[in-house]
């Protein structure tokens, strides 16, 4: 059995400059959902968003999922991912991230947001290389879909993908079902 959780970014980024990012990341997520409950009914999907905050979505609200005015909290999602599957009791985990590789928002522990939305924000960022941390010390491995071609935005994704010994994979819109079927069917392991 395999439980995943599959997180999609909805900030603002996911449709500037043109490219409509959310629409293939919906409609990879249905798919994805689809091949579980057909073809491994045992495993488990949780969808989560994540833009300013985090919060869990049901399949059914996915075809609807717009992006907003938010910025990027990837550690408020990672957050959320790893409690999810703290809860899940076998041993097989692990976290899909659909993003545009730019993380630029925190909650503050007094409730605020520090937003920067000007390149990469070491404070923003060190919190999400230590998530990746965390969730390598669970056995939680992350694949991070990344949909941007920005070379500063590649080389946070890599740092970040070493620091949780998961994978990455920099794809354009129009192979990003392929790629995610691949990988998911790549990390299924089977227990004797």
């Amino acid at each position: 059995q395999m439980s995943t959780v599959l997180m999609i970014d909805i900030s603002h980024s996911m449709i500037l400059y043109g490219e409509d990012r959310i629409t293939p990341a919906k409609k990879v997520a249905m798919a994805l959902a689809e091949l579980i409950i057909t073809r491994y009914p045992k495993d488990t999907l949780d969808i989560l968003v994540f833009g300013n905050d985090a919060k869990i979505i049901p399949l059914k609200q996915l075809p609807y999922l717009k992006v907003g005015p938010y910025h990027t909290n990837t550690v408020a999602g990672l957050q959320l991912a790893m409690d999810i599957l703290k809860k899940k009791k076998n041993n097989n985990k692990q976290i899909l991230m659909i993003t545009d590789g730019k993380p630029s928002c925190l909650k503050l522990s007094d409730g605020s947001y520090y937003k920067n939305s000007a390149g990469l924000d070491p404070k923003i960022t060190n919190q999400c290389y230590n998530m990746a941390k965390q969730a390598k010390k669970l056995k939680i491995p992350i694949t991070t879909f990344m949909i941007a071609r920005d070379v500063y935005l590649q080389h946070f994704v890599r740092e970040f993908t070493r620091s949780n010994g998961g994978k990455a994979f920099y794809t354009g819109l129009d192979n990003l079902g392929e790629m995610i079927f691949e990988d998911y069917e790549s990390n299924r392991k089977r227990k004797i």
